[in-house]
């Protein structure tokens, strides 16, 4: 077990005053056997009118800001010190249903989950498919486990990792064609993938905290998404397809979702021209021990 604390600071300016409309954040982790948040605080600049709190149909935590007046800038930091202690995702828990692709889910399981296994914008090809079914042995049987493991290397193997500051995720077909993406392009392919073989999956999204060897004053800190996908008997694992790791040693988890558009970190409005916007600035430092780093 360790303890880390994120400080997660989104700053907007602007060339003129301009008014502020709703904003959503998505800031907060989730709790679960394997993190456990300990202390929040939200900082938001200039205050808001008025802020109140409610958890989503997924469970995740959302604050909503209003606001009157108006600014040249506006700036919300998040700090939050939790617990992170991630099982190891390669455990001898899978059941005789979980070890052998294709994956069998139960009657109940089935009626849960057809939600994270339904597909969009397949295409007249369905050229995500057709790429995931590479990955299958020609002849034989595949342990489940070994093939997702597979999918997720075969993504950080054969794509070229870039970051994009603009919106949005694209098409998974997309993806494949341009041969590069973001983090959240890479899950949403992984995840499209895993649908066209009849598996679960869904959308993670939160922060990658990578610790080095030797105790530092600030660890490594970015926001970052992956894919989740069940399996009977061991539940949801985490794939991270942009580092290729399975299991949760690096992530904290502040959203699960079925689909990317619904775990936006932070989203909101301005009244005034495009013109006006000179820019936004997101930073994210992640400190082990619990002290905060400014």
């Amino acid at each position: 077990m360790r303890s880390l604390t994120i400080r997660h600071v989104t700053t907007y300016r602007y060339r003129h005053p301009v008014a502020f409309g709703e904003h959503r954040m998505m800031l907060r982790p989730r709790d679960s056997h394997d993190q456990r948040v300990i202390e929040v605080s939200l900082e938001i600049n200039p205050a808001p009118s008025s802020l109140r709190y409610e958890q989503d149909d997924f469970g995740n935590h959302i604050a909503i800001a209003e606001f009157t007046g108006v600014a040249t800038e506006l700036s919300f930091a998040s700090i939050v010190s939790l617990e992170h202690s991630p099982d190891d995702a390669l455990h001898p828990g899978l059941d005789n249903a979980a070890a052998i692709f294709p994956v069998d889910y139960g009657g109940e399981e089935m009626t849960d989950l057809a939600h994270c296994i339904r597909r969009h914008d397949i295409g007249t090809d369905d050229a995500v498919a057709q790429w995931a079914r590479r990955f299958l042995p020609v002849d034989g049987q595949i342990p489940a486990l070994e093939l997702l493991t597979r999918l997720s290397q075969g993504i950080h193997d054969g794509f070229l990792y870039r970051r994009r500051e603009a919106k949005g995720v694209q098409a998974p077909a997309e993806t494949l064609q341009l041969g590069h993406g973001s983090c959240r392009d890479f899950a949403l392919l992984l995840i499209d993938a895993a649908r066209s073989l009849g598996l679960a999956a869904r959308f993670a999204s939160g922060y990658l905290a990578t610790m080095p060897n030797v105790a530092p004053t600030e660890a490594h800190g970015a926001t970052h998404a992956w894919a989740q996908i069940y399996l009977p008997g061991t539940g949801w694992i985490d794939f991270d397809p942009t580092s290729g790791n399975v299991g949760k040693g690096s992530l904290v988890t502040v959203a699960v979702v079925r689909d990317p558009d619904q775990a936006t970190p932070l989203h909101g409005t301005f009244v005034g021209s495009r013109s006006d916007t000179l820019g936004m600035e997101v930073h994210v430092s992640v400190t082990p021990h619990g002290s905060v780093t400014t």
